[in-house]
């Protein structure tokens, strides 16, 4: 009797335990599989998207980022990009007066310090691409313009951008480097405003960026001078601490500055950082 109790006993014990592990796997796999849910359903609710977000952006942008533009759209639907492109020394004038906007993109670090002096930008500005300059010409390039110093002939109507605008900065520089001088017909506001000069034949040439005669086609044609190298402007970017959609400002600057929005950019004409 005792022999049979002791031999019944040892099974009985073993799958007591066996059930006790299996207990504590089963607890173990559904404490894991509840917090892997949780996790995803945060990851899921922190990826979530809407609202505008309004995007202040230098001129020479307008193609590359409204086409980036879409694609977050497509990506976060519910999500709206509102861009307003000009001269960046007069958006960042705009933010520092109060208008409304959660992501500046600039076409020169000075400009963007207008910006981040005045306290308005959240974190530091980074340099996602950066542009050089060219010399727009008529199609066909009728007057033979080769170089920067034939832009100095007074028989040409050449158009430059402000010099208080990047690209006009970048230009002086350019010229100063080369110890020309050039008085243009006219100083435009932004490069597209100076490069429209030429499209319109009001002008026979202008000094705008790459990016620029990329995006007209054929309505120009491009001639690259040496001095440019001397003038490459870097575009940073920040996201502003008025912003009324810091998760969609933050996921449009990380789509900028992602492979695809890289690619994007280089297409266009920009330089990598």
């Amino acid at each position: 009797m005792t022999r049979t109790a002791r031999r019944t006993g040892r099974p009985m014990q073993v799958a007591a335990l066996g059930v006790t592990a299996l207990l504590a796997l089963s607890a173990c796999s559904s404490s894991d599989d509840s917090s892997s849910t949780k996790s995803d359903s945060s990851a899921s609710a922190s990826d979530k998207l809407s609202g505008t977000v309004t995007v202040f952006a230098a001129a020479s942008l307008k193609e590359s980022f409204t086409t980036l533009g879409k694609e977050f759209e497509k990506a976060h639907p519910g999500t709206k990009v509102a861009f307003s492109f000009g001269g960046s020394d007069s958006l960042a004038a705009s933010i520092t007066g109060g208008a409304p906007a959660d992501v500046f993109a600039s076409a020169s670090p000075k400009t963007m310090a207008i910006v981040t002096d005045a306290g308005d930008a959240s974190g530091t500005p980074a340099t996602f691409v950066r542009n050089q300059l060219e010399i727009a010409t008529l199609p066909g390039n009728p007057d033979k313009i080769s170089s920067l110093k034939d832009l100095t002939k007074s028989s040409l109507k050449v158009v430059l951008c402000d010099k208080t605008v990047p690209c006009g900065a970048a230009a002086q520089k350019a010229l100063d480097a080369s110890k020309l001088k050039l008085t243009p017909v006219s100083y435009e506001q932004d490069v597209k405003a100076a490069l429209t000069k030429v499209e319109l034949k009001e002008a026979d040439a202008a000094v705008v960026y790459k990016t620029d005669v990329h995006a007209a086609g054929d309505k120009v044609e491009g001639v690259e001078f040496p001095e440019s190298a001397d003038a490459i402007n870097d575009y940073p970017i920040v996201q502003l601490k008025d912003t009324k959609n810091a998760e969609a400002a933050k996921a449009f600057i990380a789509l900028v500055q992602s492979a695809e929005g890289q690619k994007v950019l280089t297409e266009a004409g920009f330089l990598q950082p």
